[in-house]
């Protein structure tokens, strides 16, 4: 069975977009609408391991912030997450968040190679079509699975199975990019095999059964560190690799 599609990650993975991105825009949000709120780096890092915004603000609402806010409802929630995403969308057009290293290049190898490109991701699709926007891929992805498109979202599988549905492919087809374990653990719900390239949260967690663990996918003059998985000739996830990787592990 050959490679025929890639399907990426966005946040943290596609492009860095966590600590100077979301972070920021949910605390810049918070200040706006007066609210007693502020996330730091370590409450940022545990809230993580929920995915999707409103449900992120629903979780600190009800483990962390005091007895008044719990009095928000569904369209508080989704006001704050509006606000918010519009803060993010005017950072990604003013250059604040930058795209991985060797994410553009392997996109544009991937397309010369004959490969299919996907995203799936938990982030909303317009904080999707901005960064790709503003990185000149709007025309790369042939399928987007973002936001509220699946009821479950990481690290229950179903948006990767939407995207398999939707490629109409098997998941022995393709190679996923992910950064975190609750990502990774997406993408392993529906037997995908995933390249991990580690982001500025997700250093200190294990990924057993990637396909390899990396600092970042690098390039010719700026070489990956591998973290995990095995040693071979290459400095750099490029598509020769990536076929390697494949059939090793079919």
């Amino acid at each position: 069975m050959s490679l025929k599609a890639l399907i990426f990650d966005v946040d943290g993975t596609l492009a860095n977009t966590e600590q100077g991105g979301h972070l920021r825009a949910f605390n810049e949000a918070f200040k706006l609408l007066n609210m007693d709120w502020h996330w730091d780096d370590a409450t940022y890092e545990n809230l993580l391991q929920v995915t999707g915004g409103k449900e992120r603000i629903t979780h600190y609402m009800n483990h962390y912030s005091s007895p008044m806010n719990k009095l928000l409802n569904k369209a508080d929630i989704a006001k704050i997450h509006q606000l918010k995403t519009d803060i993010f969308i005017g950072y990604v057009a003013q250059g604040c968040v930058t795209i991985r290293t060797g994410v553009v290049r392997l996109v544009e190898e991937a397309i010369e190679y004959g490969l299919r490109l996907a995203i799936a991701t938990t982030t909303s699709l317009k904080n999707v079509e901005a960064i790709l926007a503003s990185s000149g891929m709007s025309s790369k992805f042939e399928v987007i699975g973002a936001g509220d498109v699946v009821k479950n979202k990481k690290p229950a599988g179903d948006i990767y199975q939407y995207v398999l549905d939707e490629l109409k492919l098997t998941a022995g087809e393709c190679i996923v990019f992910e950064d975190s374990a609750v990502g990774f653990a997406s993408a392993s719900a529906v037997g995908l095999k995933t390249v991990v390239t580690l982001s500025e949260y997700t250093k200190p967690f294990a990924f057993a059964g990637a396909l390899v663990v990396v600092d970042h996918l690098g390039g010719e003059d700026t070489p990956f560190k591998l973290m995990s998985g095995k040693s071979s000739n290459h400095s750099y996830v490029n598509i020769e690799y990536l076929e390697e990787l494949h059939e090793q592990n079919r």
